[in-house]
C-alpha cells in the first residue's frame, strides 16, 4: 500500500516537489479528546486563590435578637456613630465575610491520560489538513494551494517583515492575516476589557523544524505563530478547544513530525 504524498511549494508558490504524509495525518477527528486536552493544558496555568480566614469578620457586631422587628444579623455596636446599628459579619452585609469563599486547597488543575492526550494531538494535526474544519474556524483558505500545506526549509531563513509578507501572499495565507486585523477590537474607555488593550483573532500557524530568523519576521504580523515542531502541542493546534487551524509546515518539520512518537505536550 503506497503512502498518501503532498505537494511541498516554495517561496514563490510554486511546487517543487512531494514528501510522503506521516501517518498521523489519517487519525480520526475526535474533538472531544481534543477539547479535553487543551483544557487540561490550560489549567497548568491556574492559579490557586483563597481568601483571608478572617476576612469580613474583623468586628464586634452582635445581634439584637428578636423582639426589636428587626432582622436578627449582627449589628455594629454604639449609640452615636455612623456606623452604629448597621449589619455586618453576615454574608451579603457590607463588608462582611463570603458565604462560600474559594479555597487554595480546591484541585484546580484537569488531568487526561497519557494515550488519551496523544490521540488528541494525532488529531489536531490531522485536522491541519481538513479544509472544512479550517473553514469552520473562520479561517481564509481559498487562496492555499494545498492542504496539508508543505513549504520548503527556506521559509526558516526569513528575517525581514516584507519578505515574510511577500510569501503569505504568494502561499495564499496574507489573506487570513488581513482577517485578523480586521477582526482587532480595540476597547478603550467605558467597557473596555481588564487586563488587556485589544483583543486579537488567531491567525497561521508555522511549524518550523529550526526558527532560523522567521519568528523574529513574522513578530509584528497579528494572528501569526512560529513554533519548533518539537514544542507543538494541541492548544497551539486548537486555540480555544476548536481543531483545524491553518498551518504551514517546513519540509524538515513534516519530516521530524514522522518520527515523533510522543503525544505533544
Amino acid at each position: 500500500m503506497s503512502k498518501a504524498t503532498v505537494d511541498v511549494y516554495d517561496l514563490e508558490g510554486k511546487s517543487v516537489g512531494k514528501i510522503e504524509l506521516p501517518e498521523i495525518f489519517v487519525a480520526a477527528f475526535r474533538p472531544d479528546l481534543i477539547r479535553r486536552a487543551v483544557v487540561a493544558t490550560q489549567s497548568r496555568r491556574f492559579q490557586p486563590k483563597g481568601r483571608n480566614p478572617m476576612a469580613g469578620k474583623r468586628t464586634s457586631a452582635e445581634s439584637y435578637g428578636v423582639g426589636r422587628d428587626l432582622a436578627r444579623v449582627p449589628r455594629m455596636k454604639g449609640d452615636r456613630h455612623p456606623t452604629s446599628g448597621m449589619a455586618a459579619f453576615a454574608p451579603g452585609t457590607v463588608g462582611g465575610r463570603l458565604a462560600h469563599p474559594p479555597t487554595p486547597e480546591k484541585v484546580v488543575e484537569k488531568r487526561i491520560n497519557k494515550k488519551e492526550r496523544r490521540l488528541a494531538f494525532y488529531s489536531a494535526v490531522a485536522a491541519t489538513g481538513n479544509k472544512e474544519a479550517m473553514v469552520r474556524r473562520g479561517h481564509i483558505v481559498d487562496g492555499v494551494p494545498n492542504l496539508p500545506l508543505v513549504v520548503s526549509n527556506e521559509l526558516q531563513s526569513l528575517t525581514k517583515t516584507a519578505e515574510a509578507k511577500n510569501v503569505f501572499i504568494k502561499l495564499g495565507l496574507w489573506g487570513d492575516v488581513e482577517r485578523v486585523i480586521g477582526r482587532t477590537k480595540i476597547r478603550a474607555g467605558r467597557g473596555r476589557m481588564r487586563g488587556r488593550r485589544k483583543k486579537l483573532g488567531v491567525g497561521p500557524l508555522l511549524v518550523v523544524a529550526e526558527d532560523k530568523g522567521v519568528g523574529r519576521a513574522v513578530g509584528n504580523m497579528p494572528g501569526v505563530d512560529v513554533v519548533d515542531v518539537d514544542d507543538l502541542n494541541v492548544e497551539l493546534l486548537a486555540p480555544g478547544t476548536h481543531a483545524g487551524r491553518l498551518t504551514a509546515w517546513t519540509e524538515s518539520a513534516m519530516k521530524a513530525l514522522a518520527q515523533r512518537r510522543s503525544g505533544g505536550n
